[in-house]
């Protein structure tokens, strides 16, 4: 299956922990990451705190979705990710955006992401590197650019 992996932190060494995670998803099981977005710093949308870095990976897994979302957690769990309330600021968060063509509607996962096509900061990567991308459901996910034009955000690398 190829999926789409949000990266984002902002807390902490935020760059080391976005360059990390990309690494720790090729170490995945019967995963290799196809291609990664350069990195972009973003304001905090819905949330506080410092700027965020953020990126965009295209992975090739065997691993289901829940079993995906599973080792993202892993992850963000090995960074020191903690929940304390909605959308707080975070050293790792992994969001998985897409899953194949799949739509996922359970209580721990939805795909695709409910929120990426309002999000300049998965958007601007994510078009990046896959500027002809569908979002099932939505359509082009550079059609969504201008809705989000509005939304600070600039790549860094």
């Amino acid at each position: 299956m190829i999926a789409w992996v949000g990266i984002g932190a902002n807390l902490g060494q935020a760059r080391a922990n976005v360059l990390d995670a990309l690494a720790r998803l090729a170490l995945l099981p019967d995963t290799s990451v196809l291609r990664a977005s350069s990195l972009y710093r973003t304001a905090p949308v819905d949330s506080s705190g410092a700027d965020y870095i953020n990126a965009v990976a295209c992975i090739d897994t065997t691993l289901a979705p829940h079993a995906l979302l599973a080792a993202l957690q892993d992850i963000e769990l090995a960074h020191g990710r903690e929940r304390p309330y909605r959308n707080a600021p975070r050293t790792l968060d992994l969001d998985l955006l897409l899953a194949g063509d799949e739509t996922i509607a359970t209580d721990t996962l939805t795909v695709p992401h409910p929120r990426m096509h309002e999000r300049a900061f998965v958007l601007a990567p994510l078009t990046e590197i896959a500027p002809g991308l569908e979002i099932p459901g939505r359509g082009p996910a550079r059609d969504f650019l201008p809705l989000v034009a509005n939304q600070a955000i600039a790549r860094i690398a």
